[in-house]
């Protein structure tokens, strides 16, 4: 039976370079028929597999795994846009969720808007609601993990995430790691020692999101709007989230997140080199 365990083996020895099925099969210990059934799940409940035959049809017929976000895939000319919007962006400012929300089937999306004083009351409740959703996997876009230090009621954000760690669901974030944030990496990657995994994989990368991709079926976006102090303008703090379960657009959004990742630096070499700056 396909569980995350094979599925992230898998994607690993996909990751490296593109694959045949009977490769796979072999890494795996499994047949042709069950690796090339498992390919088939992991392509389509989470999108970072894609596959392609050579010579079909003929005897010699080959089918070849590969990194689905080395083909850039765009369904529309507004993802291309925003697409080339969220690359070239690196602070939270400099992009509005409401660009992708604005272009998602009405049928297919929620928002919820909130203004309090701080992030503390407004994003628990949210944050813990879309992680408690998860089954298998997690893309988190983050700034710098702050969010893992919420807590109410005695109940803390990465008390959740270490439950669900438990159950064997893997966590990918991108976040920044610098001497401001080191802390909070360092806060969550020590569960992957508590449970002898690398269940949660963070890597180096600024950029303007703060979302959320559950199982690859829906993802959460956050957009926070400061008080301006103008007026006729915001007096209060904004907080926003866009819930989006239109399949194409969440395809979409894993596919800009496995962009990112893939050529950004790991956590663990940038926390090695920080600790350089004590010296």
């Amino acid at each position: 039976m396909l569980n995350n365990e094979i599925i992230k083996k898998i994607e690993d020895f996909v990751y490296s370079k593109p694959r045949s099925i009977q490769e796979i099969a072999m890494h795996v210990g499994k047949n042709w028929r069950t690796a090339d059934r498992y390919v088939s799940e992991i392509e389509k409940s989470y999108g970072t597999l894609a596959t392609r035959i050579f010579r079909g049809g003929t005897r010699g017929a080959l089918k070849i795994v590969f990194w689905s976000s080395v083909e850039k895939i765009n369904s529309s000319i507004f993802q291309e846009i925003l697409e080339s919007d969220i690359l070239s962006a690196k602070r939270k400012e400099d992009f509005s969720a409401f660009d992708i929300f604005q272009h998602v089937s009405e049928k297919n999306k929620q928002v919820k808007v909130k203004t309090e004083k701080s992030e503390e009351i407004a994003g628990f409740l949210n944050v813990k609601n879309i992680l408690e959703k998860a089954e298998n996997k997690l893309l988190i876009f983050s700034g710098n993990l702050s969010f893992i230090n919420l807590t109410q009621k005695n109940e803390r954000i990465i008390d959740i995430i270490d439950k669900l760690l438990k159950k064997g669901i893997t966590i990918k974030i991108l976040c920044r790691v610098d001497i401001l944030g080191k802390k909070n990496i360092e806060n969550i990657l020590e569960l992957n020692y508590k449970y002898g995994k690398e269940l949660i994989e963070i890597r180096h990368r600024e950029h303007p999101l703060r979302a959320t991709i559950v199982d690859n079926t829906f993802f959460v976006i956050k957009e926070i709007k400061e008080p301006t102090g103008k007026i006729n303008e915001l007096d209060k703090k904004i907080f926003i989230f866009y819930n989006i379960k239109d399949k194409d657009w969440v395809e979409w959004l894993s596919r800009i997140f496995w962009k990112i990742f893939s050529s950004s630096v790991s956590a663990k070499k940038r926390l090695f080199e920080l600790e350089k700056l004590k010296q």
